[in-house]
């Protein structure tokens, strides 16, 4: 009897847990929903206020109250309590706009802050109402872009409204790449503008980059490092980006490659460098030597390939074809961050 009376009443509590899931689900979720009315009403206005006619939500650019006017624009202006200005006009060529009464309006390069402010005091000093209230808004607009190239992970076009700094620009192309060396140019404006070259890596006064601020419209070209291939009988062979300044000496690039190895001969070891012409020329250079400080060490220029040999070679003229085409398929080591 008593068995009995413990299962009826084990059945009886999973029929009302089970019966009563819903409703504390439901209860749970109002109760979580209304926790977090004050985070979401703001939000929702926001979201509201940014639907389109469609119903999409549509993002602003971060810098958009900062956009200049320009020939092209679609602005709408609305004038309280006089219906007369109610409308929208295309920016023209010139960079004016028509007004009802107040004529024409040179709107550009201001941005539509200072476009609205304008436009009241027009109306103010033309006696047409005292205490004019102007809204202005931007319907449509063509982004001016900046253009990324060089050595950036992403070369390309990208939208640039306002002017930016250059560490923020060169993000917007993911960042250098590890062959890029220590100047990027920035050319303002058109091909026939001078450009200005920017020291950019760790070893900069940060107050200069900070100061190099590139404008829409503008290149920004990232210079390629002068990178030296270290090949043949080196622990780690491949091609070296130089250092910050620039330079790069012998010792320096074998250092870098990890030394020699253990089957290098280290008496005399060969540089190749390739012309402005094309041709190649090549070094025999003393290593054991350098190594005792019997002769200077010497300085190497970009694309320079530095061959460690394993034994005696007959000719290096025999290999030199060869040790430039392993070159061009080494890997690239960064010698620096920049």
């Amino acid at each position: 009897m008593t068995n009995n009376c413990f299962h009826a009443a084990l059945i009886t509590m999973v029929v009302l847990a089970v019966s009563a899931g819903p409703a504390v689900a439901q209860s749970e979720i109002q109760q979580g929903m209304s926790s977090r009315t004050g985070t979401t009403a703001s939000t929702s206005r926001v979201n509201a206020a940014a639907e389109g006619s469609s119903g999409g939500l549509k993002m602003v650019p971060e810098d958009f109250a900062k956009l200049r006017l320009a020939p092209g624009f679609l602005v709408k202006v609305d004038v309280l309590d006089d219906a007369d200005f109610a409308g929208s006009y295309r920016i023209d060529q010139q960079g004016d706009i028509a007004l009802p009464i107040l004529g024409t309006m040179h709107v550009a390069g201001e941005n539509a802050s200072e476009a609205r402010l304008q436009i009241q005091r027009r109306l103010f000093e033309a006696k047409i109402l005292k205490d004019p209230q102007v809204d202005l808004l931007v319907l449509e607009y063509s982004a001016p872009e900046v253009t990324i190239i060089g050595e950036v992970t992403n070369p390309g076009k990208y939208s640039l409204l306002v002017p930016r700094k250059l560490v923020d620009v060169l993000a917007l192309a993911g960042g250098t790449t590890v062959t890029a060396g220590n100047e990027v140019q920035i050319t303002h404006g058109g091909a026939d503008a001078e450009p200005v070259l920017i020291h950019y890596s760790r070893a900069t006064n940060p107050k200069t980059i900070e100061d190099a601020v590139v404008q829409p419209g503008d290149t920004v070209q990232v210079k390629r490092a002068g990178i030296v291939y270290v090949l043949g009988a080196v622990t780690r062979p491949g091609g070296y980006v130089m250092q910050e300044d620039g330079t790069l000496r012998v010792l320096q690039a074998i250092s870098l490659a990890n030394g020699t190895a253990v089957v290098a001969s280290t008496s005399t070891i060969y540089l190749l460098r390739r012309n402005g012409d094309g041709t190649v020329v090549y070094f025999e250079l003393p290593y054991r030597k350098m190594l005792q400080g019997r002769v200077a060490d010497m300085q190497l220029h970009g694309t320079d390939v530095l061959y460690v040999p394993t034994n005696k070679i007959k000719s290096i003229l025999t290999y030199s074809q060869g040790i430039l085409t392993s070159a061009a398929s080494a890997s690239v080591y960064a010698a620096a961050t920049h």
